[in-house]
């Protein structure tokens, strides 16, 4: 089994968004040296917490500074973009590091509708194109499209299909390609989605057999205390995007319960009123925990032998070939640790 890295590059609170990537850079850099398969970075927009828009200028800055390690897309958000202009790129980004690229592919716009009509101005509805965009995509680096795409044309840049749903499984399954599920923040359809790329897989010259990445949280330390306490950062964001109010990378709270008894103090003194009668927060704030705990339930949280355990009833509910670990530890020597921890529980795990 492998284990890799999603970055979505936060911003910490304090920082600046050059710093921000400074910290990508230097997270590329620590997961090379302790063998890590792959990075990858995810495109977003209009996302005031993260640095992640510019999707290629920053794995190539990560495949500058590093020797050995993947790095790739995770992904491309493909109604985004011209299929002939992400050839070009990653045609390039792989003539510059033959062998380290990787090139995922969502079919999500990576943010909001009225963003979505920025990027893409008047071509709104392209998701349903995905599938014939994919395959524009491939003829462009297999150079049997009209028009050639150089360098791409020729090169073998591997395409996994990204995706949160049972039609991203049978779209990666149709066309024999590797698969990636977005278990990390989307785990309604994880077992689902994944018993039907492996039922119906066709192999192909790209892929022989299935080929399973499945998103987790996490968050490793000595202790299982500490674990938990360094995890309340990435609460705390996925909070943030359930009451659309993104925030920086904030630094940890005492411990999950006094997160949740800060966050309904906060709204308590925040709720509307309606007429007469006053609001009552309880049943609101109850509906965003269950969601934030929904997002968050395929999360590895614990020192290395809870980890273990938790990785082993993972495998027993689904069928995978590589962990894509994402972290929001707000301390980077902490984040460094955590990610010591799980590649050497990983590598227990077989």
């Amino acid at each position: 089994m492998k284990v890799s890295v999603l970055d979505l590059v936060p911003v910490r609170q304090g920082q600046s968004y050059r710093e921000a990537i400074g910290s990508m850079i230097r997270l590329a850099q620590d997961l090379d040296g302790l063998g890590y398969e792959r990075l990858w970075i995810a495109e977003h927009h209009n996302a005031p917490s993260l640095a992640s828009s510019a999707t290629q200028l920053l794995i190539s800055e990560a495949l500058a500074h590093t020797e050995r390690i993947r790095v790739g897309s995770g992904g491309v958000m493909l109604p985004n973009h011209s299929p002939y202009i992400v050839a070009e790129q990653y045609g390039t980004l792989e003539t510059l590091y033959p062998g380290r690229v990787d090139l995922g592919l969502g079919r999500a716009p990576g943010t909001d509708q009225q963003t979505a009509m920025a990027l893409r101005r008047h071509q709104i509805g392209r998701e349903t194109q995905f599938p014939q965009e994919l395959l524009e995509l491939r003829g462009y680096f297999e150079g049997t499209n009209p028009v050639s795409a150089y360098p791409a044309k020729g090169l073998n840049v591997p395409m996994i299909v990204l995706g949160s749903s049972t039609d991203s499984a049978h779209l990666a399954a149709n066309l024999g390609l590797p698969y990636s599920f977005a278990s990390h923040f989307a785990p309604a359809m994880l077992e689902e989605a994944v018993e039907i790329y492996r039922r119906e897989f066709k192999p192909s010259k790209y892929a022989e057999k299935p080929y399973v990445i499945i998103g987790v949280n996490a968050s490793l330390a000595d202790s299982d205390a500490e674990a938990e306490k360094l995890f309340t950062s990435q609460i705390r964001m996925f909070l943030g995007i359930v009451t659309n109010k993104p925030q920086p990378l904030q630094a940890p709270a005492d411990s999950m319960e006094s997160l949740w008894r800060q966050h309904a103090e906060e709204r308590a003194t925040a709720s509307p009123h309606f007429g007469p009668v006053a609001f009552d927060p309880t049943l609101l704030i109850g509906r965003e925990r269950a969601v934030v705990e929904q997002m968050a339930s395929v999360s590895l949280v614990g020192n290395s032998q809870s980890v273990g355990r938790q990785i082993r009833e993972l495998k027993q509910r689904v069928e995978f070939d590589e962990l894509m670990a994402v972290s929001y530890i707000f301390d980077e020597r902490a984040e460094k640790r955590s990610f010591e921890l799980l590649g050497r529980v990983v590598l227990d795990a077989g």
